[in-house]
């Protein structure tokens, strides 16, 4: 019969983990452990990726239990979201050029390499396949993973209204729309190694909102 006890009883140990069980705090997240987990799913999506990804896994590197982490994430698919923005943040950090079309060219064209040399474009590819079959997972990412992306990109518009560089915020959200879905559809297909593509999409939505039409030429596919 599988052990069901907690791994904060058993005391798992292993490389990187804390031996001693930490304090919980209820349906609260508990700071130390809430970063032990993420820091732990993280580690088995590197090592193993999304195919190799097991919440038995994750509790077992992080000495926690499945009941903790089940009851702050619904499902593996929210947990890998959630690393999943935080990777993909820190890789995207630095990409302020001071122009608008340079940031956007600068941010998509690092996130295509991210995707296509680590785990998180197999990521993202999994969760958006999940979500087709499991109505939790595709929940998850309309409600909460989406939006969360829309407003990272949008930063970038939001920084060149306040540089003067646009007008107004108009037509923004179908720039957004554009680039995001630019961006999945290559990922989706395989295509990310196309990142030339890039500039001229770009140049779509940058000439599309100087003259009030987001759709203004769009480039041919």
């Amino acid at each position: 019969m599988q052990d069901t006890k907690p791994n904060e009883e058993r005391g798992v140990a292993g490389r990187g983990i804390r031996t001693r069980s930490r304090a919980s705090i209820g349906a609260m997240r508990n700071p130390e452990t809430h970063r032990a987990i993420l820091d732990a799913a993280a580690a088995v999506l590197e090592e193993s990726g999304y195919a190799g990804f097991s919440m038995d896994a994750v509790a077992r590197r992080a000495n926690s239990s499945k009941p903790t982490i089940y009851r702050w994430w619904r499902n593996k698919a929210a947990l890998i979201m959630e690393v999943y923005e935080e990777a993909s943040e820190a890789a995207l950090a630095a990409t302020d050029t001071g122009s608008l079309r340079g940031e956007l060219i600068l941010r998509l064209t690092t996130l295509w390499t991210w995707w296509e040399e680590t785990w998180g474009g197999e990521g993202l590819r999994s969760i958006v396949a999940e979500a087709q079959l499991d109505p939790v997972t595709l929940d998850e990412l309309r409600s909460r993973f989406v939006p969360r992306r829309i407003e990272f990109i949008r930063l970038v518009f939001d920084r060149a209204v306040a540089r003067g560089e646009l007008a107004d915020a108009s037509g923004v959200e179908v720039a957004v729309a554009h680039l995001i879905g630019t961006s999945w559809l290559y990922l989706l297909t395989g295509r990310l190694q196309e990142r030339e593509v890039i500039a001229p999409h770009v140049d779509a939505v940058v000439k599309g909102l100087a003259t009030g039409s987001s759709t203004a030429d769009l480039p041919d596919r």
